[in-house]
């Protein structure tokens, strides 16, 4: 005896897939930033050096004195003079006073009174700079300086997101099949 048989016929399934990638889109924009910076405040002052130069001296050994000076000094040598007149007229007064006394007091006082007295000159054509007086006192300098902070303003701007998720798109490019045949025996005529 002879078994049927069985056949089979089969188309496996074909799946299509069709992908669309997610995308993500980011921007951050720039904050919006503003500084300003006060100018420090700023004090000089400043104490002016002083140059103090004194040629009196130097000028009075040349004998080109000031004026008051001139002055002061005349007054001076009047007075002195004065003084000598006094006394050499005291001194006369008293020699004719004691005309007993052999002399001859007249003549002699005569005598003296025109003898010619020698004018000393100056011998002093150039000072010595000893006698330049010199002081100076250096200016001072006094810096202030008051430090003023930035003012920063800043306003942050949140980042820009932009996002489309990926898809997936199944299709069935081929669906499956199954072909059973069953086959049976030829009969033989031989029976």
């Amino acid at each position: 005896m002879q078994i049927p048989r069985l056949i089979m016929h089969s188309v496996q399934g074909k799946i299509g897939l069709t992908t669309t990638p997610a995308s993500l889109k980011m921007e951050q924009p720039q904050a919006d930033l503003e500084i300003e910076q006060p100018s420090a405040e700023m004090e000089i002052s400043v104490t002016p050096g002083k140059l103090t130069i004194d040629q009196t001296q130097a000028w009075e050994e040349l004998d080109r004195k000031h004026v008051f000076k001139r002055i002061e000094e005349a007054a001076q040598q009047g007075h002195e003079d004065v003084m000598e007149g006094i006394a050499r007229t005291a001194e006369e007064g008293d020699e004719l006073m004691k005309i007993e006394n052999k002399g001859n007091p007249i003549a002699s006082q005569a005598r003296r009174n025109s003898e010619m007295h020698q004018i000393q000159l100056g011998e002093n054509y150039a000072p010595s700079l000893s006698r330049v007086k010199i002081q100076y006192t250096p200016s001072q300098l006094d810096v202030q300086i008051t430090p003023r902070k930035p003012v920063i303003q800043a306003e942050p701007h949140k980042p820009i997101v932009e996002y489309t998720p990926g898809n997936v798109k199944v299709d069935m490019l081929q669906y499956p099949d199954l072909n059973i045949d069953v086959e049976y025996p030829k009969e033989s005529p031989e029976k």
